[in-house]
């Protein structure tokens, strides 16, 4: 099966006794933002996969896999580029402003964009 649609009607195997790999919400969305920009064909899964592969393959990276994610996101933000999707100035723009929003949110609260007191 090809496109898309590929895995859709799936269920996790049985055997999984923690199906949550995502210690932190921002994981869960960059990996739906990505899934989301392929399903929209703005890129294919094997651009995809080299993005993340080299980002993967930084000497820098920890060799326990603790920051998968961090190179997920970076791999989301090179491909964002490269497609001309974002630029940089526009990304970095919209990181700051989530991270004004996150440091203005009452703890246990969501984090909303609409919380950037830069945005009032």
């Amino acid at each position: 099966m090809n496109g898309p649609d590929r895995g859709k009607g799936r269920s996790l195997p049985a055997d999984i006794s923690d199906p949550a790999p995502f210690a932190e919400p921002w994981q869960a969305e960059a990996f739906a933002m990505v899934v989301g920009l392929h399903e929209r064909g703005l890129f294919d899964w094997s651009e995809w996969a080299e993005t993340l592969s080299a980002e993967l393959k930084k000497p820098d990276v920890a060799q326990d896999g603790s920051d998968y994610y961090d190179c997920w996101l970076a791999a989301l933000e090179t491909i964002i580029r490269n497609k001309q999707i974002a630029d940089v100035a526009e990304i970095d723009a919209l990181s700051a402003s989530w991270s004004r929003a996150a440091r203005a949110t009452p703890h246990g609260k969501p984090i909303l964009l609409e919380n950037d007191p830069h945005t009032l």
